[in-house]
């Protein structure tokens, strides 16, 4: 008989080795999670056999949070590391040109985003791509983004049609869901998405608002005094 053979056991030798060694389950008690137990036919049910499927569910219960948690920690570390990089190519930046398309180079490549668009208060020298406008802090065309600019705090989603023309104009299919990182008498960053769902209300934005706070410090070596 081989080696393969012995190890297969019907579930009548199974059985009859249970039977003969009543306290298995006792030394080993994770099993009796695994076991389906059947309950008992009639009204009633066995107590032991409801008391071992309230722990299988909360059990599994344990399981789904620890395997959610262990995802929300590995996007934060992700996340972080993306966040130490931008803050480190910003610092490394010799110029505000060179600050502002760090920036942009980090939202569009580390951060994934599909369409990146800035706008600022004050002129850059040296700096005119077509993903930047220039305005004036009381531009009409930033009424829509009043609210946001006060409360310095980033959106995430979808953006209601007033803002959309200012940042994207007729490009919509890049700006699905959109994150406005808004810097209060700086400016405002949107990065957009083609997917719908990549930016949705409700999402942590304290990652946002960290880069934005990070860009500000960044710039403000180079203002004039």
């Amino acid at each position: 008989m081989s080696e393969e053979k012995k190890e297969r056991l019907s579930a009548h030798e199974v059985a009859v080795w249970l039977r003969r060694h009543p306290k298995f389950l006792a030394q080993y008690p994770d099993l009796t999670l695994s076991l389906v137990v059947p309950r008992e036919e009639g009204p009633a049910a066995s107590l032991a056999s409801y008391q071992l499927e309230v722990l299988r569910d909360k059990n599994r219960e344990l399981t789904r949070r620890l395997n959610e948690l262990y995802a929300n920690a590995q996007d934060n570390e992700r996340l972080t590391i993306r966040t130490h990089q931008l803050s480190l190519a910003l610092m490394r930046a010799n110029t505000a040109a060179d600050t502002v398309r760090a920036m942009v180079a980090c939202l569009s490549e580390d951060f994934q985003g599909d369409a990146v668009r800035v706008v600022l208060f004050s002129p850059v020298e040296d700096l005119t791509p077509d993903w930047l406008q220039i305005l004036s802090g009381r531009d009409k065309r930033l009424v829509p983004f009043k609210d946001c600019l006060a409360s310095s705090e980033p959106i995430c989603g979808r953006l209601n049609p007033d803002k959309m023309p200012l940042l994207f104009g007729d490009e919509h299919g890049n700006a699905q869901s959109v994150a406005l990182i808004p810097m209060p008498n700086v400016g405002l960053i949107a990065v957009g998405s083609s997917d719908g769902n990549r930016f949705f209300p409700g999402m942590g934005t304290l990652f946002l608002r960290l880069m934005g706070e990070t860009f500000v410090a960044a710039m403000a070596r180079f203002a004039k005094h």
